[in-house]
């Protein structure tokens, strides 16, 4: 099977809506100033993928004035994202007022929306706008596990305002389970092994991932000057039910068997055979809606 991660992105929608933590995101909606014409909240989102958190933003009622601007390093990723969210808004009642820049004017009435989206590095976005301090909202969405916290979140939090608030979700926290058992101590070792490789990752030689980063983030976040204001479990569950899996969530499940197959056959400390036979096995469960697969994850709010 050809596997497509904007398809993947997609899949996961559904999800990630029951996976986010509501008292988290009650949290956050509190924590935001006024919205107005004259004084639109300011967000940017890092790691923001087909633009999929604006999209719930706004669908969950929580956007009237914004200027959003998203910021990716996959170039079709962002062109899949423009694409993705003026289908979406147009089809949800917004007037595409401006498309002659960068930024796309959307209003339907009584919410306006400036949203672009930036093909560009993190560290580079960020020494460009360095002390400028004025988002009113920073979100990272099943982002920030991808990264080396540790040197990236002071500079990320940099970016707010003085009481800005940062929102990030769905930080992995070191539990993959996936049910029924193929064989008890191949599924362990597959899973220990593939959470060593987010432990591994380097990207142009530099720390890359951490398995335990949701965990990881009460202590970072208090070292970079933070406060946490709310934290909670955002585990993904994904279950067949009585018509099989809900929406595209088979090829969810078959992306993520792809992704850990893929981890640790480039690691190489697993006999080739006994993974391949495993992947095959995990895919046949997914056809025949018998696979469980869940994956501890947290959600954090706080302020600077």
């Amino acid at each position: 099977m050809e596997y497509s991660f904007t398809r993947y992105l997609r899949a996961k929608v559904s999800v990630d809506d029951r996976a986010m933590n509501q008292g988290v995101w009650d949290r956050m909606a509190g924590l935001l100033p006024e919205q107005t014409s004259y004084r639109p909240l300011r967000i940017l989102e890092i790691g923001c993928g087909i633009g999929t958190m604006v999209e719930r933003m706004v669908r969950k009622g929580l956007l009237s004035h914004v200027e959003y601007t998203g910021i990716d390093l996959q170039p079709k990723i962002i062109t899949h994202a423009e694409q993705f969210l003026k289908e979406w808004t147009i089809m949800a009642g917004f007037r595409l007022v401006d498309d002659s820049g960068e930024v796309f004017q959307l209003e339907d009435g009584h919410r306006q929306l400036a949203v672009r989206f930036i093909n560009a590095d993190l560290q580079a976005f960020l020494d460009r706008d360095r002390g400028l301090g004025d988002w009113d909202l920073l979100v990272a969405h099943a982002f920030l596990d991808l990264v080396d916290v540790s040197a990236s979140l002071a500079p990320l939090l940099g970016a707010l305002r003085k009481g800005g608030v940062f929102y990030f979700t769905l930080n992995f926290d070191g539990q993959t389970i996936l049910e029924p058992l193929v064989d008890l101590n191949l599924d362990e070792q597959i899973v220990r092994l593939f959470h060593q490789t987010m432990d591994r990752r380097l990207i142009s030689g530099n720390p890359s991932g951490d398995s335990h980063t949701g965990r990881h983030l009460f202590g970072h976040l208090r070292e970079a000057g933070a406060t946490i204001l709310a934290a909670g479990a955002s585990d993904w569950v994904v279950y067949p039910g009585e018509n099989g899996y809900p929406g595209d969530e088979a090829y969810f499940l078959h992306f993520i068997i792809h992704t850990i197959q893929s981890a640790l056959q480039e690691e190489g400390s697993l006999d080739g055979l006994h993974l391949l036979e495993w992947a095959r096995i995990r895919h046949a469960q997914v056809d025949r809606c018998e696979l469980v697969y869940i994956a501890h994850q947290m959600d954090f709010v706080g302020i600077v």
